[in-house]
């Protein structure tokens, strides 16, 4: 770390108001992003569904949810870069908490697949607007800690989502104080900045700003993107394979108690939160963001073996593998600092924005080829298909994407 900055500087810096509100829009994110996935069960047995039913449309609701991130991505990614990330923060967090006090509400299915989808278009501002923006107000030598910051503090969300389920009882109370913690969060925004360096390119002419197709019209930009998304994969793969459907792991392998979705999800974001919080520290003791997600990610592929093909017994056993593998993907803050870094002022917000929802976007591939896969395979082996195309796409990209650590963010994409 740069010794021209001080301990008193360095602590001002990451606990300035722009890495504080990210954090807490990230916290109220996650809080409303995995809360379907812990109140998948009940919820939909309280609509009246069967066993089968819930697996199938719960499934869909969760696709629809997926969908509507990656289509907000896009939204939210070029509104940032042609109007400014507070514009995305605002609008965005606005847009979810109205879906999610309206999910509270739900009488049927189709209601909720829509609200759901809804919700998915809000909640695909909130991350990549974030660090978007505390990328370009820290200090280079603090990108990273800064970054993990947001999403160590941000992932302990899905930590109350479980709790504030089990606290009420009651899964409508639980998207209610998801609604109204977005509307609290509202008003903390109002004393936040705009990014120095998008103010200096906003009234900028010859600048083309946020046009989302640029990243597919240059071959080496559209490379760097497409690694970005792949690296992620494996962290959804945990989250939204091997947590969401842990239940289904669980009474395979014959433990005898319960397995809640809702409970895997928890641990598994105890374990993320903890992994987000030392990736950023990994990545500056190493100084390579590459050395530091390639690690994780070994990390991962070791968890993801044994969750499979360990013969857990226990709940206890599978709960505790699920907050390992979370901590393994907590290199989720790195892969969208990695985002944010890989591409010039001009295009940021955009890349920053649509990478981690497209990889949230990949759930709907991933879910779709394990359960086409179940009836040929059985569920494990279903899983591990899934699994080997992530994990072969991430190592590839993360080994072959360029380093940026250091990098002077203040650049143009041509």
């Amino acid at each position: 770390m740069n010794k021209d900055l001080s301990s008193k500087t360095t602590l001002q810096h990451l606990f300035s108001i722009p890495v504080i509100v990210a954090a807490l829009g990230y916290f109220v994110d996650i809080y409303d992003l995995l809360l379907f996935g812990i109140v998948r069960v009940p919820s939909l047995q309280d609509l009246g569904l069967s066993k089968e039913q819930i697996g199938v449309i719960g499934k869909d609701i969760l696709n629809w949810q997926m969908g509507g991130l990656l289509l907000g991505g896009i939204l939210w990614g070029v509104l940032g870069d042609k109007k400014g990330r507070l514009s995305v923060l605002f609008g965005s967090i606005l847009t979810y908490s109205i879906a999610n006090i309206g999910c509270g509400f739900v009488q049927d299915t189709t209601t909720y697949a829509i609200l759901r989808f809804i919700a998915g278009v809000g909640l695909a501002g909130e991350l990549g607007a974030g660090i978007t923006l505390v990328s370009e107000v820290l200090p280079k030598e603090l990108r990273a800690v800064g970054s993990s910051l947001v999403a160590g503090i941000g992932l302990f969300g899905a930590v109350v989502a479980y709790f504030t389920v089990e606290l009420f009882g009651s899964w409508r109370y639980a998207y209610f104080v998801g609604g109204g913690l977005g509307f609290v969060l509202l008003l903390l925004r109002i004393s936040v900045f705009e990014s120095g360096m998008f103010e200096n390119i906003k009234h900028k002419t010859g600048v083309e700003k946020g046009n989302f197709f640029a990243l597919f019209t240059n071959a080496e930009r559209l490379s760097r993107y497409l690694k970005c998304i792949a690296i992620g994969m494996p962290t959804w793969f945990v989250i939204g394979i091997l947590a969401t459907f842990a239940n289904e792991f669980g009474e395979k392998l014959g433990i005898p108690e319960e397995i809640k979705p809702g409970k895997a999800i928890m641990f598994c974001y105890i374990g993320l939160a903890v992994g987000d919080l030392s990736s950023g520290f990994i990545s500056q003791w190493l100084h390579s963001r590459k050395k530091a997600v390639t690690i994780l990610l070994v990390l991962t592929l070791i968890c993801s073996l044994v969750f499979l093909y360990a013969g857990i017994q226990t709940a206890s056993g599978l709960y505790t593998v699920c907050i390992l593998s979370g901590f393994s993907v907590g290199y989720w803050a790195m892969f969208v600092t990695i985002g944010a870094e890989q591409f010039g002022t001009n295009l940021r917000a955009t890349a920053a924005t649509t990478i981690p929802n497209m990889v949230r976007g990949t759930v709907i591939g991933m879910t779709s080829l394990y359960t086409s896969l179940k009836p040929s395979l059985d569920v494990f082996n279903a899983a591990s298909v899934v699994g080997f195309i992530c994990f072969i796409l991430a190592f590839y990209s993360i080994l072959t994407i360029p380093e940026t650590h250091g990098k002077d963010l203040d650049f143009l994409e041509e």
